[in-house]
């Protein structure tokens, strides 16, 4: 068995060190082997950059996922054309910079990581449906970890049934709030609809609330800044068969 934690949404270079900080206790808690990050948010303004794709890949990363935000910053086509680990969406078209999917060879197994953007609410981008069937086409590894970025619960919900039995887990990523609904479907997939996010929690998503009580109030839009304060890691721990790929545990974790 191998476990393997997963960390939602990190908001923020501020979020990026504090996962740096607590990361190696954090590993040693869950005994996880392999760590996967959503970095789409990591950097300050909005977006990921080369600078804190490195960082969270420095901090222990095995693989950094994306979402929506992937493109924001320029200097990232070049980046992702570069990297094996730090992965956009797969269902953008071919011809748009990076990969949407790595597979972390560990010798005796491999893990598969696949990227996988809704559309519901989101990006007009190839079905998620049709999309996540032609890739696993693809995959020959038994442990494959689905981040499925997506902002509809009913759209993550059917991905993860439709995904049961033939992925190891299916992980919600986007809204930055976490769900208390972790399961295993069919008695071999993991499953939760967000994992939440890392960042300051006194805060609407991350961003100063009052800032964003006001935008509701007023329509009025302003500059969005990062919120001060404590600030947590969520994510979830799987525990995963690595010979057969069977999720037999899911736990969400908040820290």
């Amino acid at each position: 068995m191998i476990n393997i934690l997963f960390i939602g949404d990190v908001v923020g270079q501020k979020s990026c060190a504090v996962l740096r900080e607590k990361l190696p206790a954090m590993k040693n808690e869950y005994n996880a082997k392999i760590v996967i990050v959503n970095g789409e948010n990591s950097a300050d303004g909005n977006g990921i950059t080369p600078v804190t794709a490195r960082y969270l890949l420095d901090s222990g990363a095995d693989a950094v996922t994306t979402g929506n935000h992937c493109f924001r910053r320029k200097e990232m086509d070049a980046f992702y054309e570069q990297s094996d680990t730090v992965i956009r969406p797969v269902n953008y078209p071919d011809s748009v910079p990076g990969k949407g999917y790595t597979v972390l060879d560990f010798g005796s197994y491999s893990v598969a990581v696949i990227n996988l953007l809704g559309t519901v609410f989101m990006q007009n981008l190839e079905n998620p449906f049709h999309c996540i069937d032609r890739i696993l086409e693809k995959i020959n590894s038994k442990v494959i970890i689905v981040d499925f970025h997506a902002e509809a619960t009913s759209e993550k919900k059917a991905m993860g049934h439709y995904l049961a039995g033939r992925v190891s887990a299916v992980l919600g990523t986007h809204t930055h709030v976490q769900t208390a609904d972790e399961e295993i479907l069919k008695g071999c997939t993991g499953y939760i609809t967000d994992v939440g996010m890392t960042g300051v929690m006194d805060s609407v998503l991350g961003i100063k609330k009052e800032i964003i009580i006001n935008n509701m109030i007023t329509g009025y839009p302003q500059r969005y800044e990062y919120a001060e304060g404590r600030c947590e890691v969520c994510g979830a721990v799987i525990e995963v068969d690595e010979k057969t790929g069977i999720c037999t545990s899911v736990k969400r974790i908040r820290c």
